[in-house]
């Protein structure tokens, strides 16, 4: 597709960076049925996306690292140079260079092959990395972050009121869930799947079939001889699957990410 004739505010004007035809096609599909964006333009390579910006201007570029010739790291300094410089998603198939990609102002890391779910969240990360309104045209849609902010806990004669902020971890335990604070414990008849949709926009990510960690509360991973892959938290050690360890590894990066702006 071609940059011209792009609408100009309606959602993001895209470039695609990256020499593998394959994976360029199909990010630029998946791209091109996104709501927040406008038009999407591909480039073979550095060399190739250094000409277009000469004759077109782009919001967001999302990008390989490993390409012949000029490389997305230097290509994204590059663009960095820019009178206005787009927001920049780095695209590739190792995490190797998370650090260096956030180093250089990256709004968003994704590992390939590149989820529909993950790529809809850069797509709203790299919009709110633009000067523009939060409630221009372009803006990610506003979610609703407040659901279950409190839990209220029945115990015998007691309630007990929990801050979600406050939760760590939640743990599965039949028809009820386990909820760890720091100091505490509390058991509430909730189902996991729910916590796990109505806290994601807070920060709670699936680390395992049975348990949800909240991203802000991991201190490190690390690699245990009998648990395997484990998220510390002060509350205690979350085991961390093989399934949802890569979304485990990317939103515990966005976090470092954001917080180091």
């Amino acid at each position: 597709m071609n940059a011209e004739g792009m609408p100009s505010r309606c959602g993001l004007r895209v470039l695609v960076v990256e020499d593998e035809a394959a994976t360029r096609q199909e990010l630029v599909r998946m791209l091109g049925e996104s709501p927040d964006v406008a038009g999407v333009t591909e480039a073979d390579g550095g060399e190739a996306a250094v000409r277009l910006l000469g004759s077109a201007a782009f919001d967001a570029v999302f990008l390989d690292i490993t390409m012949p010739g000029l490389d997305g790291m230097a290509l994204a300094r590059v663009l960095g140079q820019l009178s206005g410089p787009p927001a920049i998603v780095f695209v590739t198939a190792s995490e190797q260079h998370a650090v260096e990609a956030f180093g250089v102002g990256a709004a968003d890391y994704l590992l390939k092959p590149v989820r529909a779910e993950r790529l809809a969240e850069a797509v709203a990360r790299a919009a709110a990395a633009l000067p523009r309104s939060p409630a221009g045209p372009g803006a990610p849609p506003a979610r609703a972050a407040d659901e279950l902010a409190v839990v209220r806990v029945e115990t015998g004669r007691h309630t007990v009121f929990v801050r979600r902020d406050d939760i760590q971890f939640a743990a599965a335990h039949g028809d009820y869930v386990r909820l760890h604070t720091a100091g505490d414990s509390h058991l509430v008849r909730l189902s996991l799947a729910y916590l796990e949709e109505a806290w994601a926009p807070a920060g709670f990510v699936r680390a395992h079939r049975g348990y949800l960690v909240a991203i802000r509360w991991i201190s490190d991973l690390w690699v245990s001889s009998s648990a395997g892959l484990v998220a510390r938290t002060p509350a205690g050690d979350v085991p961390v699957s093989r399934r949802h360890a890569r979304a485990v590894k990317e939103r515990l990066f966005a976090h470092v990410r954001d917080a180091a702006q």
